[in-house]
């Protein structure tokens, strides 16, 4: 029976990575249905997408071998993801609730191809709509004498019910150092796109107050600098004077919805790389 894959690779640029990947896969019968790569000039680095069919298990077992021979020859990091696997997402979401919404929309009507084992918030609010939906819902209540316990409790979610994404769907603390690294590239985070400038409540009515004539919202994997992390997706909606504190709210949660959806969607079709801290979407 035919597996079909995706391959992620990357390494030090050089000639003919490309060809020596393409011809790893067809000496193995696969068919190469999808193929885009980069050259990033500025880290010297060659990163490859490969979407391929090969016939069966015993090819798979074959292509790592030839896999793990090409990264001693080319210092090559790669990644074999079967399409069969439905990856695991764990929803985090305080009192806004229009990405969790959204997400949980995507999924149920299947264009957000996960499985979401679990829905973790530090309110009770969303327990209702959450469970209607037939997921587990766990509240664990955050402060500054209980965060690490919190935390804890995150992130037993996140080994027993065998996570691979954890997102924060406007979760309203900010992790510690400790959780950061233990989600290190596993964690997306959504917030508006007026950081630094303004923080703190109600941003969207004082970049009003400012008059701002662009809003917007960045999606970026988590990382123990806050807010900073490698940048996934970004969008903007173009406002004037007349657009009022409360429509700006409004298009803010709309864009920041489609943006957080976005890049999970390119996580979870293995079409991010890091470079460095940036990344490459294609």
């Amino acid at each position: 029976m035919s597996v079909e894959l995706i391959l992620l690779m990357r390494c030090p640029d050089r000639p003919g990575i490309l060809t020596r990947a393409t011809r790893a896969v067809s000496e193995r019968g696969g068919d190469i249905r999808d193929a885009v790569s980069f050259g990033d000039d500025g880290s010297k680095t060659f990163f490859i997408r490969l979407h391929v069919i090969v016939p069966g298990d015993e090819e798979v077992v074959s292509l790592r071998g030839e896999l793990d021979e090409m990264a001693s020859d080319l210092a090559l990091e790669w990644e074999l993801h079967d399409l069969s696997y439905r990856p695991r997402i764990l929803l985090a979401v305080s009192k806004p609730d229009h990405c969790l919404l959204d997400l949980l929309h995507r999924w149920k009507r299947g264009t957000l191809r996960v499985d979401i084992p679990a829905v973790v918030s530090n309110h009770d609010d969303h327990r209702g709509i959450v469970e209607w939906y037939g997921i587990p819902y766990f509240h664990f209540p955050a402060d500054k004498e209980n965060k690490r316990r919190q935390e804890t409790k995150i992130l037993e979610l996140v080994n027993e019910r065998e996570i691979d994404l954890v997102v924060l769907a406007r979760y309203m603390q900010i992790l510690s150092p400790w959780l950061c690294e233990q989600l290190s590239g596993r964690c997306i985070n959504i917030h508006h796109s007026f950081l630094p400038s303004f923080k703190g409540a109600k941003p969207y009515h004082q970049a009003h107050d400012r008059g701002v004539k662009i809003i917007g919202a960045t999606a970026h994997y988590v990382t123990t600098d806050l807010d900073e992390g490698p940048i996934i997706e970004q969008d903007v909606r173009r406002v004037s004077h007349a657009t009022s504190a409360v429509e700006m709210v409004t298009m803010g949660r709309e864009v920041e919805a489609s943006v957080l959806a976005r890049a999970v969607h390119a996580h979870v079709e293995y079409r991010v790389q890091m470079n460095g801290v940036r990344t490459v979407v294609f």
